[in-house]
């Protein structure tokens, strides 16, 4: 029996990001508005989502809980069967699923929230793996489908970090299933059988210039299709002669830093950054050079100071994994 007709699936929103943002929760439901609206104009009745629903793992903000809960109960009501992983953000505990930050969505009506693995005839829904359940999973019979949230090696965990080989679960290991799809990873991005399908819009410049965000819809023995966001908050880094040569080059609503690399007086380069930010709606502007930058967000203007080592620190930051030690990386960073 089909556990599903055509699913329409995303992953990894994170709610109550960038310090419990009220702008990053009113886009993540802005996102699931437009989700809902989308996959049901495609007829999709079903509803999958591959986990970190909520960025932190301690707390939850009231705030961020309300659009958390609005988010869920749309979702609920809008299709006819949800499944509902959790993932590693969701999760109190690194190794136990026990205490989780969307426990209270087993009392959403209509939702399937899944805290340990599920099996159906032609499905596996599989939550963020904890002690050694990654060895099971090894020996699962095969199935069409597998949605889980799965740290596999070899992939891609942001612009600049693959993840590491830790002799735990890898894509070899599940070769002999249909699709293998996943979340965690923020990137787009598939190899063989293994489909990470890319959060639901871009969160910070670890996802700069990486349009391809929003969901993927799975009609039952075809082959998976992805929708973009088109009205999703992006990320830019560029170049200032870039943008001089085409303005239009600018996306709106855009975080956006530029590499000066055209001699500029410091008040011109703000002169730009008013007309650049007015005239295309940029939500934030930064630009960086080797002894000065000014910020310009659309409430203040900030003086700043942010180096490529900054940068490269706030990336190396980013890493989200128990297999890499964030300080080791940035003491063999400083020592380069």
């Amino acid at each position: 029996m089909q556990t599903f007709k055509r699913a329409a699936v995303f992953t990894d929103i994170h709610f109550g990001n960038k310090g419990n943002s009220r702008q990053f929760n009113q886009d993540c439901e802005r996102f699931v508005d437009w989700f809902i609206a989308d996959a049901k104009s495609k007829n999709c009745e079903t509803f999958i989502f591959m986990g970190d629903w909520h960025h932190h793992r301690a707390t939850i903000n009231i705030d961020t809980l309300g659009y958390s809960l609005r988010a869920i109960e749309k979702l609920a009501n809008a299709f006819e069967q949800n499944f509902f992983l959790v993932g590693n953000h969701d999760l109190y505990y690194k190794d136990s699923r026990s205490v989780n930050s969307v426990e209270f969505a087993k009392h959403v009506k209509n939702l399937n929230l899944i805290l340990e693995p599920l099996y159906t005839e032609d499905c596996a829904f599989i939550p963020w793996l904890v002690s050694e359940e990654w060895k099971q999973l090894k020996d699962l019979p095969a199935k069409p489908y597998v949605f889980g949230h799965f740290e596999l090696p070899h992939f891609l965990m942001n612009a600049m970090v693959s993840m590491p080989d830790t002799n735990e679960l890898t894509a070899n290991d599940l070769t002999h299933h249909g699709y293998v799809f996943s979340g965690h990873f923020h990137k787009r991005q598939v190899k063989g059988n293994i489909h990470y399908i890319g959060n639901a819009f871009p969160h910070n410049y670890s996802d700069a210039n990486d349009f391809r965000r929003g969901y993927m819809m799975l009609e039952h023995g075809g082959d998976p299709v992805y929708y973009d966001w088109p009205d999703m908050p992006k990320y830019q880094t560029l170049k200032l002669s870039e943008i001089l040569h085409n303005t239009n080059i600018l996306q709106k609503r855009a975080y956006v830093r530029v590499d000066i690399d055209t001699d500029i007086t410091y008040e011109e380069s703000n002169f730009l950054k008013d007309t650049f930010v007015t005239q295309n709606k940029l939500r934030e502007m930064t630009f960086i050079q080797q002894r000065d930058i000014t910020q310009y967000d659309s409430t203040e203007i900030v003086q700043s100071f942010e180096s490529i080592d900054e940068i490269v620190h706030n990336q190396l930051l980013a890493v989200d994994s128990e297999h890499y030690d964030r300080n080791l990386l940035l003491e063999i960073y400083k020592n380069l």
